[in-house]
């Protein structure tokens, strides 16, 4: 019988997002398949890096990326990244791994620095004819025209920051007055902002991946939120109805994954994302990508992989093999 692979699954972070991602971290490391790996759940924290094992902490040697547990040193297979924001989400620390020749199971750092950065994301996909809503761009410190963002995109508007996840930094806003409020909101979470024209329709949510090379668009899903829109309390908190697979025709369901899976392609993707698409008319917009979507059995990636007819156990370690022979 072959030796099982050492799996580091990566979570926590540096971002508002390390609780949720704990989360996911903790439903990968529960449902990987044990006879295949050595799983080992590794905190990337501000203050340290460390593997919890029996109530110790075992601190990870950032030179090569290991551990000694027992007297025996743990070098990995490959790493699950499992870290919402930074530095799982934006690349930094995958860049780190590429100089230890170490593979994970996301995208390679710049495709995720890019994708992380939400104004260039749509910058390069407007430039492929990828319906997205109307934009402001604003950088900390610069002056503000309101009477012009409001000519321009119409209220309500959503005020997002650039570079962050789980709609920490997203205010929607309808008098103008409140815009300044919402602009000091975001620039709590990024130096970098965006408001964008409201889109007016229904809300899907597709995942995408590339076990084993082939592209694959997962069953979608429809937001309902019982807030004014998906915001944090929605995705975490109950207060939306998430229904898989979506209600919409098979004509638009045809064209929704045509535009998910050029997008992933344009974006140079690997792993599982999920995209966010509002439908204007027939036509649908693209919102925004994650690349390290949440993986707690209730969100919306999880959900969709069971519809397809995975279970989570074949699903992540689908996500391993394929990093594996890349």
């Amino acid at each position: 019988m072959p030796a099982k692979k050492n799996i580091a699954v990566i979570m926590g972070g540096y971002s508002s997002e390390k609780e949720i991602s704990l989360k996911s971290g903790n439903v990968v490391v529960k449902h990987l398949d044990t006879t295949k790996y050595r799983v080992f759940p590794v905190h990337i924290l501000p203050e340290r890096w460390f593997i919890p094992v029996n109530g110790k902490k075992i601190d990870i040697n950032k030179s090569d990326f290991s551990a000694t547990i027992n007297n025996e040193k743990i070098k990995f297979d490959c790493v699950f990244n499992a870290i919402h924001g930074n530095p799982g989400e934006n690349g930094r620390i995958l860049a780190y791994f590429d100089l230890l020749d170490l593979k994970y199971t996301s995208a390679p750092f710049y495709q995720m620095a890019l994708t992380f950065n939400k104004r260039d994301t749509l910058s390069v996909l407007k430039a492929y004819n990828i319906p997205v809503a109307k934009s402001v761009y604003l950088n900390k410190g610069d002056a503000v025209d309101l009477d012009f963002i409001v000519e321009k995109l119409g209220l309500p508007c959503f005020v997002k920051a650039n570079s962050a996840g789980s709609s920490y930094g997203v205010s929607k806003v309808y008098k103008k007055e409140n815009l300044l409020k919402a602009m000091e909101y975001s620039f709590t979470e990024s130096n970098e902002i965006l408001i964008e024209s409201f889109l007016d329709g229904k809300e899907i949510s597709v995942g995408v991946h590339d076990f084993n090379g082939k592209i694959e668009v997962l069953p979608m899903t429809e937001i309902v939120s019982e807030n004014d829109f998906f915001d944090y309390e929605a995705k975490y908190l109950g207060q939306s109805q998430e229904i898989t697979p979506a209600r919409i025709s098979e004509k638009e369901k045809e064209v929704l994954a045509e535009m998910a899976a050029k997008i992933y392609r344009v974006l140079g993707m690997q792993g599982m994302t999920r995209s966010d698409f509002i439908f204007v008319g027939d036509t649908p917009h693209f919102i925004e990508m994650n690349t390290v979507p949440g993986l707690s059995e209730a969100s919306i990636i999880p959900q969709q992989a069971m519809q397809a007819g995975y279970t989570l156990q074949d699903f992540f370690g689908l996500a391993i093999e394929s990093t594996l022979k890349r």
